[in-house]
């Protein structure tokens, strides 16, 4: 083990410990959910916390073989399952689809599938998103939608998806398991991802150079400094910004969890849909993305649907059309 690791272990089991301390003096803030367990070291490495593009980058994702819980009934031409796998050892259950049509050579194409914000209490593998999933299905991808830990059947508890790595890590264990499905082609893989999903989406493929392209719908895919002065002034971002500064004061935490700050390094080109209405994530988040992208020499298609809401569902079955095709070219070749 290299002296930088066991400084950068050293480092977080000094975190850890000091954060059990906190926890115990009655003057700390209540523990919650939201918030991130670990500290991130006064003037210390930002890369350190784990929620940063550098710790998730070294994390490894060895997913595990799919385990079929049940056969749904079939679509028009691939076939349903319920599904799991394990991630961080936790049981995450998902919906997969595998196609009737003769098997390639190389195996079939994947889509990891990653849904937006669902209550996790209302979230259920087979309901919603079902039009979507069809259509990649439909044209010959093996589809995986994870349920993310906490949500309907999967194991452990609901996170933020924006103050802890959980849902990003159980999309990139689901990409694992994708590799190992004998019918899978380890090699021709992309991502999909909504709202919530855009946000994961974006960070797996600044994390995991084998993904070979992206289509991201509304997506939450602001850097943190653009979200919390744009956006959302939820709770969390509150205790975050107490915790750890704002990023006026300490701008390396705030780059280091952000994936616009590693748009370089992503693995492939991306798609863009927006609504101009939508009234949830606003589309300049997807505006901004996609300049970013184009100044940091990357590949970015973006298209605004006019008066559309966060579900583009005026447009929906275009956007279907352009997604698949997007998919055609850059994924299964």
């Amino acid at each position: 083990m290299t002296r930088t690791k066991l400084i950068l272990i050293g480092l977080i089991v000094l975190t850890l410990t000091l954060t059990a301390c906190f926890a115990t003096d009655p003057t700390a803030p209540t523990p919650n959910p939201d918030s991130i367990a670990v500290t991130d070291p006064p003037g210390g490495l930002a890369a350190a916390h784990p929620l940063s593009i550098a710790m998730l980058r070294d994390r490894t994702y060895p997913g595990s073989d799919f385990v079929i819980e049940q056969t749904l009934e079939p679509g028009i031409n691939y076939n349903r399952y319920i599904a799991s796998y394990l991630s961080d050892g936790l049981k995450i259950y998902a919906l997969l689809t595998v196609p009737m049509s003769e098997r390639p050579p190389t195996g079939y194409p994947v889509v990891i599938f990653n849904h937006g914000y669902i209550p996790p209490d209302e979230y259920r593998t087979t309901e919603r998103y079902l039009a979507y999933t069809d259509a990649f299905a439909r044209a010959g991808y093996i589809v995986v939608k994870s349920d993310y830990r906490g949500h309907g059947s999967s194991e452990g508890d609901p996170e933020s998806a924006y103050t802890s790595p959980g849902y990003t890590v159980d999309v990139l264990n689901a990409l694992a398991a994708a590799r190992r499905y004998p019918d899978a082609d380890p090699n021709r893989v992309g991502m999909w991802g909504h709202s919530m999903g855009g946000y994961i989406t974006l960070r797996a493929m600044v994390a995991e150079q084998g993904i070979r392209a992206g289509v991201i719908w509304a997506g939450v895919v602001d850097s943190y400094t653009d979200m919390l002065t744009t956006w959302f002034r939820r709770d969390w971002g509150d205790r975050m910004i107490g915790r750890y500064g704002s990023p006026q004061t300490n701008p390396d935490f705030w780059n280091a969890i952000s994936a616009n700050s590693f748009l370089g390094d992503l693995s492939g080109p991306v798609q863009i849909h927006t609504g101009t209405g939508d009234a949830t994530v606003p589309y300049t988040m997807s505006v901004r993305l996609d300049e970013q992208i184009r100044a940091a020499g990357g590949t970015s298609e973006l298209f605004l649907w006019e008066g559309d809401d966060h579900n583009i569902a005026t447009h929906r079955d275009d956007a279907l059309l352009l997604s698949v095709a997007f998919m055609h070219v850059h994924v299964r070749g």
